[in-house]
């Protein structure tokens, strides 16, 4: 869960680097560091923020070969000797790694035996030992010869100043892509960080090598052996990763603020009016295997799973199919049955994320079909899957989702509607379904403009030290995912509960120091929601209420949030919109970074 990015070219590459790596620091953000290769190997390391490295760095500060890395620590704390790139005795080699080595503790002893001085408590820094150490007479063997005695994952970058133009990578479950230039090359873990300067990448796959030099690049397998990977131009608009007008705000803001935009994004030449169907080709699925489908298996983690739970709902309610969302990072390890007529579908905003990217690998090792719900063109589940939606969310930058979340949501939407649409929904409720759709972004335009109220209440909230977050049926993937978002930014204990769960044991815990957040929609449990909160009013527990305006909540002492009443399957999106800016105004209230949450990165590609 960290950032590569690397340049060979005819400009020197410390100015490039710095700029990548601040354009990657929401994948980690504990250390970072870069390594010049010109005349000798240079290499300067920072535990901070990347303009903590900019500061440190000196003036003369040449080469026009670089690799850069900005860290989120899983071996040895945040530390200038535990940032990247590592480097070996001799000085000649520098190494940046994304990933996790298993058996570095073996790999460590080895060197340590050999009388190899080890400088961090990392696991990567065994790359640059094993390298320098290789007898190879090139680069590409010398690389070759260490991943044959690595077990793990990695997204790697390695430079030697015996091979001063050029540098080798390679990729295995952890991104890497090379950037095609006039001239020059990049490489990244994230097409964020080369963006201004090139579109056109080669996305490597698991298993593959890379050699980069400023006239191009070849790629091979770890038997050295050549394969045709090609860079290709991504459908990509740069400017769409710069902070436009409010580049003061902190990003989640301004992504918040985004999500009408991004929602219209996602409609568009989508929904078939005439049929009051939607139209998603990339499916690759015709009317009669969509019919064939017996049950909808959704995987996500975190947020994307809350969200899939939302979508098996939605799915089960419009087309009669049963369906269920499960954890991503749990299904492969408890030997999932696969069904030939089950749909699986996995999401992830990133299409990196590599719990379910394993998923993914074990479902087609089954036999089954997998479907993608992503946001990145070009991302390992992208080109994984059989088929799929892609989000249309534009970049989303900061760690706590939002955009993306309610475009997932939109997707499920419109997979509901076409499944729905080939077996028992009318056309009449598909026409109903497409208009809720099409008033969505002039809905959460509404709910925006309660910011200010929004604030007042999440200033109150941030007070508590725990909170529960309750809802029922549709609401509870809701209540899931307001507690998340709390939690991963204020860093304020909250629990999610269906709240016909209440009496079940939570009840317990309800007191005048402990809130409740609750989802209270206007639909079929209305009633017994309401009554459910004068059970916690009577215990004098605070209340906040997201409902919808012509629901009476009768004498209840609480604060309440009203949200626009769209149709009832489409409420739930509606209704996390205001949980985001509480969760953003409570976190700004207690002072910390909302971008980037502590302990915590925006892709995660180690298990």
């Amino acid at each position: 869960m960290c950032g590569i990015v690397g340049y060979v070219g005819p400009q020197q590459a410390v100015g490039l680097l710095t700029e990548g790596l601040a354009r990657l620091e929401h994948r980690g953000y504990d250390s970072s560091g870069v390594a010049v290769l010109g005349s000798r190997l240079q290499v300067v390391k920072k535990a901070g923020r990347v303009r903590d490295l900019v500061d440190a760095l000196p003036k003369r500060f040449a080469g026009k070969v670089g690799i850069g890395h900005t860290r989120w620590a899983t071996h040895g704390p945040a530390s200038d000797a535990n940032a990247h790139p590592h480097v070996s005795a001799d000085g000649r080699v520098a190494v940046v790694h994304n990933g996790i080595v298993d058996n570095a503790a073996s790999l460590r002893e080895r060197l340590t035996e050999a009388g190899v001085e080890l400088a961090s408590d990392t696991d990567t820094e065994v790359f640059a030992h094993l390298v320098a150490a290789s007898t190879a007479d090139t680069l590409e063997a010398k690389v070759v010869d260490v991943l044959a005695q690595i077990e793990g994952t990695w997204g790697l970058a390695v430079v030697h100043a015996d091979f001063p133009d050029r540098m080798v990578v390679a990729r295995n479950g952890s991104p890497l892509i090379v950037g095609v230039g006039d001239g020059e090359m990049y490489v990244a873990s994230d097409l964020a960080a080369v963006v201004r300067h090139t579109t056109t990448v080669a996305h490597l796959d698991d298993g593959e090598l890379a050699t980069v030099t400023a006239t191009g690049f070849t790629t091979f397998r770890q038997d050295l052996t050549t394969t045709t990977t090609t860079a290709r131009e991504v459908d990509v608009d740069p400017s769409a990763f710069e902070y436009g007008e409010l580049a003061d705000e902190p990003r989640m803001f301004t992504e918040i603020l985004e999500q009408p935009s991004s929602v219209e994004r996602a409609l568009r030449g989508r929904l078939d009016e005439r049929f009051g169907t939607a139209h998603l080709g990339g499916l690759n699925l015709d009317p009669r295997e969509l019919r064939a489908i017996r049950r909808v298996k959704i995987l996500g983690c975190g947020s994307a799973y809350y969200v899939g739970q939302m979508g098996a709902g939605l799915i089960e309610e419009l087309a009669r199919v049963p369906a269920d969302a499960e954890a991503a990072s749990e299904f492969r390890y408890r030997n999932p049955i696969i069904e030939p007529d089950t749909l699986y579908v996995v999401v992830s905003q990133s299409g990196e994320t590599i719990d379910t990217l394993l998923a993914v690998q074990e479902i087609k090792r089954k036999g089954g079909r997998v479907l993608g719900v992503v946001n990145v063109v070009g991302s390992a589940i992208a080109r994984a899957v059989d088929g799929g939606i892609y989000l249309h969310a534009g970049p989303e930058i900061a760690v706590a989702s939002t955009k993306a979340l309610t475009n997932m949501y939109v997707a499920f939407s419109l997979l509901a509607l076409q499944l729905g649409r080939v077996r028992d929904l009318s056309i009449a409720d598909g026409k109903r379904l497409i208009a809720g759709l099409q008033a969505l972004p002039a809905q959460i335009e509404e709910v925006l403009k309660s910011e200010s109220h929004l604030e007042e209440i999440a200033a109150r909230l941030a007070e508590a030290e725990s909170m529960f977050f309750i809802g029922r049926v549709r609401g509870y993937p809701v209540a899931r995912e307001g507690a998340q978002k709390l939690k991963e930014i204020s860093y304020r204990h909250a629990e999610a509960y269906q709240t016909s769960e209440l009496k079940h044991g939570p009840l317990a815990l309800i007191s005048a120091e402990v809130p409740t957040v609750a989802i209270v929609p206007q639909d079929e449990l209305t009633d017994r929601n309401v009554a459910a909160l004068h059970e916690i009013d009577a215990r004098r527990g605070p209340l906040v209420v997201v409902t919808h305006p012509d629901v009476d909540l009768g004498e209840l002492d609480a604060l309440r949030v009203d949200v626009p009443k769209n149709e009832v399957e489409l409420d739930p999106i509606l209704m996390t919109i205001p949980l985001q800016l509480i969760a953003f105004h409570a976190a700004k209230a207690l002072g910390h970074d909302v971008d980037k949450p502590r302990n915590l990165a925006k892709s995660v590609t180690v298990e």
